[in-house]
């Protein structure tokens, strides 16, 4: 059986050649979701702010970071002044998941080359990565597949940035007294709801938030790391005893 297709082209690289009907698809399906991330990088940005960054530091930090939930996870941390490892140790297990979406992924596009596959890595989202694989629930190669990524991508990431910018200049030029720094708050709980999909997601929220009191006293605000690491452990334990139950139970 050949390796490559009457053109001559590996099966992989099927879906790599730019196709702007597939870019457009891509961009339509991600289309409602853009004003969702514009309102939620624009928090952030509040958030940056009034955490005590200074405007340079704050654009710095949401184009380099590119992670609104690790972004607010490490905000309080920096603001307490802790630790580097600290905060560097806090964003890592908030981002757990994109090691997830990466293994995702991979089957997909392991064949392009690691700068390529790099920044896409950057750009990506949790929503662009649900998008696409609810289109391509497979790896088989399948024509302007990359293209398709791509509108998701690139459109999400505009619509994160301004809505960021938007927040650090508005966050900069409001008054302190009008109590925006608590939007990032806001921000998160309207996230976390939607997120509560079944018993284990449940039951992780409520004891990482029951660690979260208990460990406040903690230095360097350790109790926020170890209420996540708490969370996620009982959520994995509780969906995995449940589906062992489902299985015994035929």
């Amino acid at each position: 059986m050949s390796a490559e297709d009457g053109q001559g082209r590996h099966p992989a690289s099927i879906g790599d050649a730019p196709n702007r009907e597939a870019w457009s698809d891509g961009f339509k399906t991600g289309l409602p979701t853009l004003f969702g991330i514009a309102a939620w990088g624009l928090v952030v940005g509040i958030a940056m702010v009034k955490s005590g960054l200074s405007v340079p530091q704050a654009l710095g930090m949401t184009l380099l970071v590119f992670a609104g939930s690790a972004q607010l996870a490490s905000l309080p941390l920096i603001a307490a002044q802790a630790p580097i490892w600290v905060i560097f140790a806090t964003a890592l297990v908030v981002n757990l998941r994109f090691v997830i979406f990466s293994a995702l992924l991979a089957p997909h596009f392991a064949h392009l080359p690691w700068r390529q596959r790099f920044y896409l890595g950057y750009i990506s989202g949790d929503l662009t990565v649900a998008l696409f694989l609810q289109r391509y629930p497979t790896a088989a190669p399948a024509v302007g597949k990359l293209s398709y990524l791509k509108g998701l991508m690139f459109p999400n990431w505009i619509a994160w940035q301004v809505g960021s910018f938007v927040g650090i200049f508005l966050g900069s030029a409001v008054p302190a007294e009008w109590g925006l720094g608590f939007a990032g708050t806001l921000a998160i709980l309207c996230i976390m709801v939607p997120l509560m999909i079944n018993n284990a997601a449940l039951c992780g929220v409520l004891v990482s938030g029951a660690i979260s009191v208990l460990a406040y006293e903690l230095p360097y605000k350790l109790g926020l790391l170890l209420a996540v690491l708490v969370g996620m452990v009982t959520a994995m334990v509780i969906e995995e005893t449940i589906a062992k139950k489902k299985v015994s139970r035929g």
